[in-house]
């Protein structure tokens, strides 16, 4: 009897908890180096969430093994809604990239909400005599297997945007894979590499300072921030949309109430004017959604990279 009235008494606090949430300040795990669209995105949203749930929210950068690390870091924190991930689509593209994670992309995350998208854009060093995408093209036929491309590592969006670019336009390039965009656009401004597919809030300072040279977004759509870049499909190139997303996630166990409080506040950041404003500037569209578009929305995204993987034939292991 007395362990069924304790068992009730915790049942009944759960609320009140959950009500009290955050009482400490709360870790933001990001799988990336400092300077990349993830890392961006976590120092834009955690000032806000602090500002709205009276608790700091501590960045804490853990790159590696293409975000597994930090991936499985959060999977297997405890429940309690102090330790989040901040991650893109590359926590999608691990189902389908690896064969033996140590967790599962929708089993073991609760999805907390999409914050913001935003395109991959093809680059070039300037010094690389082409100005257009079929420019490139020639010159890649003409010489294959002569230059290089950058990444931030295998299996992200950049890495499977170059190799669907190299399937649809039959040419060859050479990948060299770096921890994070930071040292990948690096080696691309000083010339280690000649080219990259690279997310538009990383570059977007580079191109218009005339470090980089944009030829196409791997989008839709054109950008507002890059309106003179043509879209991959209008410079010649179909089946080359790679965009980038960024999403909060918990562990799986956590809270509804702790998630709802969670997606509450990053839906209101995403609103936020001055954050609009400051995405926007950057090339990242802000979204904020529920949980549960948000859960949808990552059972397509693991459906949608299988089929990229399997006809990009990238694999990490």
């Amino acid at each position: 009897m007395r362990f069924w009235c304790i068992f009730l008494a915790a049942l009944l606090a759960l609320p009140a908890a959950a009500q009290q949430y955050p009482s400490r300040p709360v870790r933001l795990i990001v799988g990336f180096p400092p300077g990349g669209g993830v890392d961006i995105n976590a120092r834009l949203l955690a000032p806000k969430l602090a500002e709205y749930l009276g608790q700091q929210f501590v960045v804490e950068n853990r790159p590696g093994a293409g975000t597994n690390i930090a991936n499985e870091m959060v999977a297997k924190a405890p429940a309690d809604g102090y330790t989040l991930l901040l991650n893109s689509s590359a926590l999608a593209i691990n189902m389908s990239l690896y064969s033996n994670l140590p967790f599962d992309s929708l089993r073991d995350f609760a999805p907390i909400s999409l914050f913001s998208e935003s395109p991959n854009v093809l680059v070039v060093n300037p010094r690389l005599a082409v100005t257009n995408v079929k420019e490139l093209i020639a010159m890649l036929r003409a010489s294959p297997g002569k230059l290089n491309y950058s990444s931030a590592g295998v299996g992200t969006t950049q890495h499977l945007a170059a190799e669907l670019f190299k399937l649809r336009t039959g040419t060859a390039v050479a990948h060299i894979p770096y921890k994070g965009s930071s040292p990948s656009l690096t080696a691309l401004v000083a010339g280690e590499v000649e080219l990259s597919f690279a997310n538009i809030l990383a570059i977007n300072q580079l191109v218009r300072a005339g470090r980089l040279r944009a030829l196409a977004t791997a989008a839709a759509r054109r950008d507002p921030q890059l309106a003179e870049v043509p879209t991959m499909k209008e410079a010649g190139v179909d089946g080359v949309e790679v965009s980038v997303w960024f999403g909060v996630f918990a562990p799986a166990a956590t809270p509804k109430e702790i998630v709802q409080t969670l997606s509450n506040a990053v839906i209101r950041a995403a609103r936020d004017a001055e954050m609009r404003k400051r995405l926007q500037e950057q090339g990242a569209e802000p979204v904020g959604s529920t949980p549960e578009d948000f859960a949808r929305f990552m059972r397509d995204e693991v459906a949608r990279w299988a089929e990229v993987v399997k006809v990009s034939g990238a694999r990490a292991d």
